[in-house]
């Protein structure tokens, strides 16, 4: 297993980039980063590395390669998937950042992960209509987490685990990035990067 330094405040803050911002937007930014070291705390992903690492990488994916600097969409990043590790987070994430803010969260979360159940036949219908009614920051999020499992993915030895990760890029999100990609400049590059890096990998597990 990869070995890393401990993820500490002053990092995510870096990675966030929010030394530019204002200083309400840096308060508020310090509170969402505290709240991922907490939330994401003792996590690991399927690969074995600290769970933080994956959000990390999604909001320096968004900053420094499709040029995002809004504040918000950058925390929504940061905390995309904290719902999905920690349902029983909720009520802390409205306490500190807002209700609206955690009804993104939800939004960009499964039902089955907010519940806490096993998947169930009908999930999956409802989690890509979910994601389709998506508002257009926060499908740039969604998609950008995509991109970096994929990414992540390349590493991976289970073949049949891409092949399936690749036919749900290719079935969906692929579509999905390319009907939004008209809505602005961050969608059309993300579109781009998504699609082709998706034809680079169907090529490395064809057959």
């Amino acid at each position: 297993m990869r070995r890393m330094d401990p993820i500490d405040l002053d990092h995510v803050l870096t990675v966030l980039g929010a030394a530019a911002w204002s200083p309400d937007e840096q308060s508020r930014a310090r509170v969402a980063a505290d709240l991922a070291l907490t939330v994401y705390d003792g996590r690991t992903r399927d690969q074995g590395t600290p769970y933080l690492e994956h959000p990390l990488a999604v909001v320096r994916l968004l900053r420094t390669e499709i040029g995002v600097r809004r504040p918000e969409p950058l925390l929504l990043a940061l905390l995309h998937d904290a719902l999905e590790v920690a349902p029983e987070s909720e009520a802390l994430l409205v306490h500190h950042l807002g209700g609206p803010f955690t009804a993104r969260l939800r939004s960009m979360t499964a039902d089955h992960r907010l519940e806490q159940r096993p998947k169930s036949d009908g999930d999956e219908t409802r989690w890509r209509a979910k994601q389709a009614a998506l508002p257009p920051e926060d499908l740039l999020v969604r998609l950008a987490d995509r991109l970096h499992n994929l990414r992540d993915l390349a590493a991976s030895p289970n073949l049949d685990r891409r092949r399936r990760f690749l036919q749900t890029l290719g079935d969906f999100h692929l579509p999905l990035a390319d009907a939004a990609r008209g809505l602005g400049p961050h969608l059309e590059t993300m579109h781009a990067r998504l699609h082709a890096e998706y034809v680079h990998h169907v090529q490395e597990v064809r057959p």
